[in-house]
């Protein structure tokens, strides 16, 4: 069976548009995967269709995570949330992680997936290291500093890479199922993953660099979703 890899695609109310950036398609279509667009849906039987069809998932990046999921009022510094999206997004993180499916959260995605295992976040990073970088999008922005033994680990065989940045919110507390495996040299949190299985949350976006460690991401979750990890 083709290792079918679903990936979240994000909602223009305004515009009536689903859409998603092709750097996720062509990065799982490089790794020998397929790739399918799952649209945001508030139906939950269609959501567990997603679960039946695919072997793992991509939260996909995008804007803020409504503070209300993590039970916050909103602050000044909140941007543009996205009410179906969130909604879409956690029902099926919950379903992915009760299912114990791989997962691989990607920024926007990183936080949602430590919401939705009951952790929570800063509204804005308060910090005098730059998270949202004004240079290409491929360009390594900033170093991030790996624990040894984690899962990040052994998917880079490293301990210290440079990554892209484009977010300001970030995790803050993290759920009880889930442990920090890299951060930046403020002590923002750079990627999370589960205790057990394969989820993993980065807050960087590898689908744009073109160093092997960003590639490998992609690799190990094919590799997962095929039970070959």
């Amino acid at each position: 069976m083709p290792s079918i890899i679903g990936i979240t695609a994000n909602y223009d109310e305004g515009e009536k548009n689903y859409y998603l950036r092709d750097a996720y398609v062509s990065a799982i279509q490089k790794a020998g995967g397929t790739a399918l667009i799952l649209p945001p849906s508030e139906d939950d039987a269609l959501i567990d269709s997603y679960m039946g069809i695919c072997r793992g998932f991509i939260l996909s990046g995008g804007g803020d995570i409504d503070p209300f999921h993590w039970g916050e009022m909103p602050e000044w510094a909140l941007g543009e949330i996205n009410p179906l999206r969130d909604h879409f997004e956690l029902a099926l993180a919950r379903k992915i992680l009760e299912k114990n499916l791989p997962l691989l959260g990607i920024c926007r995605g990183c936080q949602l997936l430590n919401v939705a295992a009951g952790g929570t976040l800063m509204q804005d990073i308060d910090s005098c290291l730059s998270h949202e970088q004004k240079a290409p999008r491929s360009y390594p922005f900033h170093a991030i500093f790996i624990k040894k033994g984690s899962l990040l680990s052994r998917i880079v065989n490293k301990r210290q890479i440079r990554v892209n940045s484009f977010h300001h919110q970030a995790v803050k507390k993290t759920a009880a199922c889930l442990r920090v495996s890299a951060c930046a040299s403020d002590g923002t949190v750079e990627a999370i993953e589960a205790l057990q299985g394969f989820a993993l949350g980065v807050q960087w976006h590898p689908e744009y660099l073109l160093e092997d460690h960003a590639h490998s991401l992609f690799r190990a979750l094919v590799k997962a979703s095929l039970k070959q990890i």
